[in-house]
């Protein structure tokens, strides 16, 4: 018997037949990135019920020496849970754990298994009159083990926001089988170090999230979305300063994206329509929100924000949304985004963010830069303008091979724009990870004691490198 042959022998005693397979229809589709620019190879597919099982199976790879590639809902944008192609790791996936542990309405807090989906929560929140702060477009399979390991953002980061802020708790296997349990959330807790908020982020490299307990906000009572036609995105800029000196607390999100994009949501889906009746060179997407325990006419609250902004010229046009479906299919543009993006062919996607105040600015001399040094692409720039995270992808000129034009002229494209948010005081990945994706970027701009520092603490967690290896920390051999 080989080893490979023990292991899976020893795999499904412990987790059963449904807890691990090797059928290559059944593990072929968690071997590609969402994006299908990295497909690996691995012994199987491993997915545990119970926290229990978790720590038994990492002490089963410790033993045997098989890497652990964790995964969730797949939907990630940075290849960090792809395996490699050697095949030797495992896929572990936690979507059999999706259960709900412990619901507080009274506390707003619950806490669940990392499997749980995160649209799920959201109905679950919702039938108790409360809601989970944190949504983006793939909110049908993204899960909140996921989320926690990415420190997701979304929408909602203005106003409450990114993954880190949600997390009150977690539960996670680490490297050596031991489980951290760390779900009791405390208002004040000086016990040493805040492991958490250690794990929060890791992307798998440290341990294993298996649970989490998470705040919860009051459900809303009103909510006002506003979708605005601008001249430039400098005007986007003080319209958000308007908003957020007109609406204060109320405001929740303010999303950019300009013509292009809008067209190529509009292209790709013929049942969206445009808000406004002439076209635009940006658009803003903006929204009011208030919970049970606020007072006050939100309608007229927007309505007075859109006649101030007229007044100071910052708009060229506006509407604000009519009812509830109306908003969703406002919103409906804003989340179709990258499907019609990705759509066009193929592009180099650059999750980014530059201080707020700068975000205008940066977009507006970035953009000819790129286009100007690689003739035919297109640069364009969506996103929460609001947090000072765009999404900067450039396209390829028409007649680009998929899969080549990444790995010549698009790498390249690549590096000037991170050199470009580096020299802005920026961030290369603002909400979507490292993972393999921007290994060799990070090992480049990152600040060396940075790097040094994240080095020591995966080497002491997990030393012999068997949680999601090749993601996140550079130059670990």
């Amino acid at each position: 018997m080989t080893q490979t042959d023990a292991f899976l022998d020893a795999a499904r005693h412990l987790l059963g037949e449904r807890g691990i397979t090797t059928d290559a229809e059944l593990v072929s589709p968690w071997l590609t990135d969402w994006r299908g620019r990295y497909t690996g190879k691995a012994r199987a597919l491993a997915s545990p019920a119970s926290v229990q099982e978790v720590a038994g199976l990492v002490n089963l790879c410790r033993k045997f020496g098989v890497p652990i590639v964790p995964q969730g809902g797949n939907s990630g944008m940075s290849g960090g849970a792809t395996p490699d192609d050697s095949g030797d790791a495992i896929v572990l996936s936690l979507r059999r754990m999706n259960s709900v542990r412990k619901f507080d309405s009274e506390a707003k807090q619950i806490t669940c298994d990392a499997g749980l989906i995160l649209q799920a929560l959201h109905e679950m929140a919702e039938a108790k009159n409360l809601r989970f702060p944190l949504t983006l477009g793939g909110k049908g399979s993204a899960t909140i083990g996921g989320l926690i390991s990415t420190n997701a953002g979304g929408t909602q980061v203005l106003r409450h926001g990114s993954m880190r802020a949600q997390v009150l708790g977690i539960e996670a296997v680490m490297a050596d089988g031991t489980v951290f349990d760390s779900l009791t959330p405390l208002k004040k807790d000086n016990r040493g170090f805040d492991l958490k908020q250690l794990l929060i982020g890791s992307e798998g490299t440290l341990g294993i999230i298996t649970g989490a307990t998470l705040r919860l906000v009051p459900a809303l009572a009103q909510r006002a979305v506003l979708w605005a036609g601008l001249g430039e995105l400098r005007d986007a800029r003080k319209l958000l300063l308007h908003a957020e000196q007109i609406a204060g607390d109320a405001l929740e999100g303010f999303e950019v994206l300009p013509h292009h994009t809008l067209a190529s949501v509009l292209d790709h889906n013929p049942a969206a329509r445009s808000p406004l009746q002439a076209d635009h060179a940006w658009y803003a997407l903006v929204e009011l929100a208030a919970d049970t325990s606020a007072g006050g006419n939100l309608s007229a609250l927007a309505e007075h924000l859109l006649e101030e902004a007229f007044s100071a010229g910052l708009l060229e046009d506006a509407t604000i949304a009519a009812n509830e479906t109306q908003a969703e299919q406002f919103w409906a543009i804003r989340d179709g985004v990258s499907a019609a993006e990705r759509a066009l062919g193929p592009a180099m996607q650059h999750d980014i963010s530059v201080p707020v105040a700068r975000m205008a600015d940066f977009v507006v001399e970035t953009v000819p830069k790129v286009e100007a040094k690689f003739p035919g692409t297109r640069a364009v720039a969506f996103g929460h303008l609001g947090d000072g995270n765009v999404h900067f992808h450039v396209l390829a000129p028409k007649g680009a091979q998929s899969g080549v034009w990444e790995l010549e002229e698009g790498k390249a494209i690549s590096g000037l724009v991170h050199d470009q948010v580096t020299s802005w005081g920026g961030s290369i990945s603002a909400e979507h990870g490292i993972g393999q994706m921007k290994l060799d970027e990070l090992a480049r701009l990152a600040d060396p004691v940075h790097l040094a520092i994240m080095r020591r603490v995966k080497q002491a967690l997990d030393p012999d490198h068997l949680l999601n290896p090749g993601k996140l920390v550079p130059d670990l051999d």
